[in-house]
């Protein structure tokens, strides 16, 4: 697996994402610092939330050679901006977590508008509980350049 970078809001699922990828158990975490979990970095999600760290993301963004965007599709609020993706120099790759928790099949569509606006593509669906859709992400960016 290439080294990617994880954000997202406080609980969109980045660090059940990284348990799941390294086959620990899942269990809930608070992720308080930036953390090295095998090739992923899992950031806070305060660093997604707070305007005034996000240079922290940027700067951490250098180790990685892609940058996933999580959006918890249970979650109608996005913090990420109309193009943010751009900001980066490395591919952004959209995740909409927690699909197994979905209320409806709108609440995945509406994570994905979210995510296209912030320029990230491709953007894939998965749930780190069931393991839907996990393959098919980590194939994606393992085959990145």
């Amino acid at each position: 697996m290439k080294k990617v970078m994880m954000m997202g809001r406080v609980s969109c699922g980045k660090t059940t994402l990284c348990q799941y990828l390294l086959g620990q158990e899942l269990r809930y975490h608070k992720t308080q610092t930036v953390q090295i979990l095998g090739d992923a970095i899992d950031t806070p999600g305060e660093y997604v939330e707070n305007r005034a760290l996000m240079r922290g993301l940027t700067v951490t963004a250098v180790d990685a050679d892609a940058v996933l965007f999580l959006q918890d599709c249970t979650d109608l609020e996005c913090r990420f901006s109309p193009g943010q993706a751009a900001m980066y120099g490395r591919p952004v790759i959209g995740v909409v977590s927690k699909i197994d928790a979905a209320p409806d099949g709108q609440a995945v569509e509406n994570a994905r508008m979210l995510l296209r606006l912030s320029g990230a593509d491709p953007i894939f669906a998965i749930s780190a509980y069931t393991g839907e859709g996990v393959k098919e992400l980590v194939d994606y960016q393992e085959g990145l350049e």
